[in-house]
This record gives structure tokens, C-alpha cells and sequence, in this order.
């Protein structure tokens, strides 16, 4: 057994009073089967060759009475075994988003949305299918056809011997094709992978691709796509539809063997006609069991491949973890120092040798060029990536030596983005602290200017606000964000880019929720917009990856460095704006 195969059937232990009940069950129709091959012979003597008609008046009767028990048990262990599958495979589904969940931020900056949905869903539910047939299979038709094969070597061990000679040819083209068949589906999952990327792209920005009129194109990216997928399922389709009758080929050889020698001893007298029948009905019965073995090994390879897939992001190792020797910290007073801190990645440097020192309760604006490490250092605060040289400083401890939980708790997050989840506005705004009354979250809002916009919509807090919120405006998204902000009460507070995609009303009332935020909080400011960073204590200046300047708004413009000059512009273009000139 494969260790991929023996990893997910580790998933039915939990459930293994209800295998043991779905095997009880299965041994009931594997017996009712053999026993219905064995009783074919004595009844067709005794009707036959003793005319006893009670027996056949009874025959009827017997077969309902037979397939009614059978149809019982059937039920019953397909019930069963069902339910273990699914309760499996629901937790591999809680492990899988488990896992996913808690990788560290360079995990998805490698792995594309789509496919992990992907891996959720279509190979889950292919895994679900093996999982199925590997058990049902094992349970339902291994016995059958154990119960059979008695028969057949009961009624006469030399013909049950010739068709057996037949089994064992069958298990190298099934070796063969199954290994086709799990490459293919494998490929063919890579590629559903890739659909589901372009599906969760293009679904998400539906508004650029209305604005720029790309559906025609979108719309062919997509067929490729589609077609590439039938391209790979098609083999799947070819292998798993070549095995049954390369099966059948090799078992009509035995099937041959067997209706010329039987017939031989019947026409010799070394064997009655009743006995032959009884055989060949049994060998036919025997059959079934053996091709559904077949098909359900080739479902488990299928499965094998969607399961390598699941497997393989399951176990992706995170870098960002706990040490052994990790302290707990209580909430901090925000006193933040950066030590020679450079960062880069891959082979492609981003941040290099910054020197930095944050005292409690200071507001530091970090501002410079698109690409210059703005923001990449403040996920470096968050320990969303781990410094690739020096050290990061909270109260005086390393970062990798704090807790995770505990360094999540000092930090809060406003970004341009303005995140939000399908659910109701008070669920949102508690999403830091579940626990969260009522009546803080009204606090929370209130501070924020989102209490009166809240109080108009249809059913107040408990309005779902959509997928990301599209009901709501820009700065109604973004107070919702500051108001969730300001329940966690963190000690440290990063914006970024908070302000900039709102006009100009907006971004008014925007700013005073920020100020609100702000108060007795160490703050980091991420910004393109100078005007909203003049008041800063610090403003730190990066290029390239390196700190450039440091220091007051009045004494960096007062300065000949890049500060200066970005301020420059930037008056420049407002004015001509104020005096309806193009900037």
C-alpha cells in the first residue's frame, strides 16, 4: 500500500465502530451471494431430476425472501461505510484549511488563490470518491468474491483452478494502466488548478474587465484554459476506459477454458449438467466483484493523485513559528528599535541595513518611492516575514523570541485594501475580539464616525454588508476597518495607505477616525500623500531599500534630499489642480 493511500485511509480510524458495522453487513451479501451460487445446483436436481414441485413453488419464494435480506444488509453497510467516508474526509477538509490557514505570507505569495480553492474543493471531493470505493470494495466485493471462489472450488477444484489461472494475468496490465491513470488525473488536477485561478481572478476584478471591455478576451483565456483541462482528462478518460475490457479479455480466456473442459465432463458422465450450471453461474457471479475491483483501483489511483496534491500543501513547512523558548508578553508600551535590518526575497534584496528607533506613543511616517520598502517593513513589524539580517526590537525583545499570539495582539492593521468579509457589520467590526460586547462595538463604531451610516442602513449592525462589502462607499469600507482597529486596542498601529483611494469629503471624516485611532498608540504611517504625514514625530524617508533621511517635516523640507523634492512636487501638482491647470 502506497504511503499516500495508507495516509488517507488513517483518516476512517476515528470511525471504525462504523466500519466494523459496515463489514458485519458486507460479510451478509458477500454470504448471501455465495450462498445463492451454491443452492443453484442441489434446487435444479431436485426440481429437475426429482420433479419435486414443493421445492420449486418455493423457489419464488426463497429468491424474494434472499434478494430482501441482501437489499437490508446492502443498505445498511453502504450506509455506513458512506457516512465514515464523508466524516473522513470532512476532516481532511478541516485539516486542509487548518494547515493553509495558519502558512506564513510568503506561502501566498507563491501560491495562486485559485488553485488552492481548487485543492479544497475538486481534489477533496476526487479523494472522497477513492476513499469510497477503496473501502466499499474492500468490504463488499473482496468478500463476494472470497465466497464465490469457495464455491467454485467446492462444486470442482480442477475447473475452479482453470478459470483461476486467469486472475492473477489481469494484475500486471492493471498495475500498468493504473499508474497512467494517476499521472493523468494528477495533470488533470494541475490543470483545474489554473481554471479555478482565472475564474477567481476575473470574478474579482469584474470591474476592471467591464471597464476596459475585456470579456471577448477573458472570455478565450478561459476556453484555453478549459481546453488544456480536457486535453489532460481526456488520457484519464482513455486509460480508465481501456481497462475493463483488456480485463475481460484475459477472463474470457478462462471462461473459454472452462465451458470446454465442463462440457467435456458432461458429455463423458464424469459431471451432470446441474453441476456445470451451478459452476458457470457462480464463475459469472464471480466475475463482478473482480471487475468492480478493477474499476475501483483505478478510482484509487485517481484519488492517489488528488490526494499527493493535498497532501503536498498540507505538509508545506511554515518558517515563521514559535521557538522552544518563546516568552509571552503582556501588552507592550510600544517602544519599537531596528538594528542593521535587512531583508530580501528570494535573490532580490528589499530592505538593506535599516537603523531605526520608535519611542511609545511617537507617529512614524514612512514615505519614499513605489518599490522603495514602505511596506515590506511594516510586515516585518507584524512578523509576517522573519529579518534576513539583524534584529527587530518590541520593549527590548527579538520578535522571534515572542510568542506569536502574543506579538499579534500589540499590532493593528488599517490598509488601503479595507478588507471585509460576507457577514454582518457587527460581526466585522468584532472580528479582532469575538468576544467583544454589543455595546463596544457601538463604542468602537461611534469613535470611528460609522455609528450614524450604520444606524440608516436597513437592518443596522446586523446589515451583511456583501463579499469585501461592495454595498458600502470607500470611506464607509474604511471607518468600518478603523473601527474594528480600534476594538482590538492594540499598542502599535500601522496604516497603510489608509486614505489614499478616498476623495476628498471622505477621506476628511476618514482622518478624523484615524486621529482617534492614533491617541496614545505608536503609530506607523505608510504614505504617498505627504499632507497627511506632517505632524508625523518622525519622518522616516526609504529608497531602494535603505533609509535615506530621518527627521521633522520642517527640517527635511527645510533640506535638499529626496524628501524635500517629493514635497516639491507634489505642491506643484496641487496648485495647478486648485487653478484647474492638468498637473
Amino acid at each position: 500500500m502506497s504511503p499516500v493511500l495508507k495516509r488517507t485511509l488513517g483518516y476512517f480510524l476515528p470511525y471504525w465502530w462504523l466500519m466494523l458495522l459496515s463489514a458485519l453487513f458486507s460479510l451478509v451479501v458477500g454470504a448471501m451471494d455465495g450462498a445463492f451460487a451454491y443452492l443453484v445446483e442441489p434446487v435444479l436436481k431436485r426440481i429437475f431430476a426429482g420433479h419435486d414441485t414443493g421445492i420449486f413453488l418455493l423457489v419464488p419464494v426463497g429468491i424474494i425472501i434472499l434478494f430482501l435480506v441482501r437489499g437490508i444488509s446492502r443498505y445498511i453497510y453502504d450506509v455506513t461505510i458512506k457516512l465514515a467516508g464523508q466524516k473522513a474526509i470532512q476532516d481532511i477538509r478541516n485539516d486542509f484549511y487548518q494547515q493553509t490557514i495558519r502558512q506564513d505570507m510568503a506561502f501566498y505569495n507563491r501560491q495562486a488563490t485559485g488553485d488552492l480553492m481548487s485543492r479544497m474543493t475538486n481534489d477533496i471531493t476526487t479523494m472522497q470518491e477513492g476513499m469510497s470505493q477503496v473501502v466499499t470494495g474492500l468490504f463488499r466485493d473482496l468478500i463476494s468474491m472470497v465466497a464465490l471462489l469457495g464455491v467454485i472450488f467446492y462444486r470442482n477444484w480442477q475447473l475452479a483452478t482453470i478459470s483461476f489461472i486467469v486472475f492473477p494475468l489481469t494484475i500486471y496490465p492493471a498495475q500498468l494502466i493504473g499508474k497512467k491513470i494517476k499521472h493523468a488525473a494528477k495533470r488533470s488536477l494541475d490543470v483545474m488548478g489554473g481554471l479555478g485561478t482565472t475564474m477567481q481572478e476575473t470574478f474579482s476584478g469584474i470591474k476592471v474587465v467591464k471597464a476596459f471591455g475585456v470579456e471577448e478576451q477573458v472570455t478565450q483565456r478561459f476556453k484555453q484554459e478549459n481546453l488544456n483541462f480536457l486535453h489532460q482528462f481526456r488520457r484519464y478518460i482513455k486509460y480508465s476506459s481501456l481497462a475493463t475490457p483488456v480485463t475481460e479479455l484475459i477472463v474470457s480466456l478462462g471462461i473459454a477454458a472452462v465451458v470446454y473442459v465442463g462440457g467435456s465432463q458432461v458429455m463423458s458422465g464424469r459431471m451432470s449438467p446441474a453441476e456445470l450450471f451451478s459452476f458457470i453461474a457462480a464463475m459469472i457471479m464471480l466475475f463482478t466483484p473482480v471487475k468492480k475491483l478493477q474499476s475501483s483501483y483505478n478510482i484509487v489511483q485517481r484519488s492517489a493523485g488528488a490526494a499527493e496534491r493535498v497532501f503536498q500543501t498540507m505538509d508545506e513547512r511554515r518558517s515563521i513559528v514559535d521557538h522552544a523558548d518563546a516568552v509571552e508578553l503582556g501588552r507592550v508600551s510600544g517602544r519599537v528599535a531596528l538594528r542593521d535590518v535587512s531583508f530580501q526575497y528570494g535573490d532580490e534584496p528589499v530592505l538593506q541595513g535599516v537603523n531605526l528607533t520608535i519611542e511609545p506613543g511617537q507617529m512614524v511616517a514612512l514615505v519614499g518611492p513605489s518599490g522603495s520598502g514602505k511596506s515590506t517593513l511594516a510586515a516585518l513589524l507584524m512578523r509576517f516575514y522573519d529579518v534576513s539580517h539583524g534584529v527587530i526590537l518590541l520593549d527590548g525583545h527579538d520578535l522571534r523570541e515572542i510568542r506569536l499570539a502574543s506579538l499579534n495582539r500589540q499590532f493593528a492593521l488599517v490598509d488601503q485594501e479595507t478588507t471585509l468579509f460576507n457577514d454582518t457589520i457587527a460581526n466585522n467590526i468584532r472580528y479582532a475580539r469575538p468576544e467583544a460586547t454589543d455595546e463596544e462595538v457601538v463604542a468602537a463604531a461611534t469613535a470611528a464616525f460609522a455609528h450614524e451610516f450604520i444606524l440608516q442602513l436597513p437592518d443596522g449592525y446586523q446589515t451583511n454588508i456583501a463579499d469585501r462589502g461592495t454595498r458600502l462607499s470607500g470611506g464607509q469600507r474604511q471607518r468600518l476597518c478603523i473601527a474594528r482597529a480600534l476594538l482590538k486596542d492594540a499598542p502599535i498601529l500601522i496604516l497603510d495607505e489608509a486614505t489614499s483611494a478616498l476623495d476628498t469629503e471622505s477621506e476628511k471624516m476618514v482622518q478624523q477616525a484615524l486621529d482617534n485611532l492614533m491617541q496614545n498608540r505608536t503609530t506607523f504611517v505608510i504614505a504617498h500623500r505627504l499632507s497627511t504625514v506632517l505632524h508625523a514625530d518622525q519622518i522616516v524617508v526609504l529608497e531602494q531599500g535603505q533609509v535615506v533621511e530621518v527627521g521633522s517635516h520642517a527640517d527635511l523640507v527645510a533640506g535638499s534630499g529626496l524628501y524635500s523634492r517629493l514635497h516639491a512636487l507634489q505642491f506643484r501638482d496641487q496648485e495647478q489642480l486648485d487653478q484647474g491647470l492638468p498637473a
